[in-house]
């Protein structure tokens, strides 16, 4: 278990996941999932999904493969980082991947593009305070980046209407 080193050298407690940090990677787990049944579903309309399309598909699917690990396994440690590292480029680029994709409604930014704006900004705020080691301030940007920009965005892509909703349920 991976343990923060407090002033003076004196070890604080061990970060350990608590309840809220493994329903996250429950959830991560499970759109996961979704998501992979969504493209296999969908396998027949693969050629007619534009290339921004599969890139920012392909950037989520690394941020939603890497989230259960950088929330459930110790923390601080070089895996950590260097995952994490990977998982803020993977949100980044997915975020700006994002705001080029506007199949609903062409030439149109919705709703969900806010979240995208939200990445970009609070993206590299997440490294800076792993890098400069704000611990709490790093645990709830990454907890609120995961509840809103990934968990949540992401099944929005589900209803009726959209890409991947109409892959699963059509």
């Amino acid at each position: 278990m991976a343990t923060v080193i407090g002033r003076a050298g004196k070890q604080a407690r061990p970060i350990i996941p608590d309840a809220y940090e493994r329903v996250l990677a429950l959830a991560a787990i499970t759109l996961l999932a979704v998501v992979l049944v969504a493209l296999v579903r969908g396998a027949g309309h693969w050629a007619r999904v534009p290339a921004i399309v599969w890139a920012h598909l392909l950037t989520v699917l690394v941020a939603l493969v890497l989230t259960p690990p950088m929330l459930l396994r110790p923390r601080g440690d070089r895996w950590h980082r260097r995952l994490g590292r990977v998982w803020v480029i993977a949100m980044l680029a997915t975020a700006a991947l994002s705001l080029g994709v506007r199949m609903s409604h062409p030439g149109h930014l919705s709703f969900i593009h806010l979240l995208s704006l939200y990445v970009l900004v609070a993206a590299p705020l997440i490294w800076w305070t792993a890098r400069t080691h704000r611990v709490a301030a790093h645990r709830g940007q990454v907890r609120g980046m995961v509840t809103g920009a990934l968990v949540l965005a992401g099944f929005f892509t589900l209803p009726f209407g959209r890409l991947l909703g109409g892959w699963l349920f059509g």
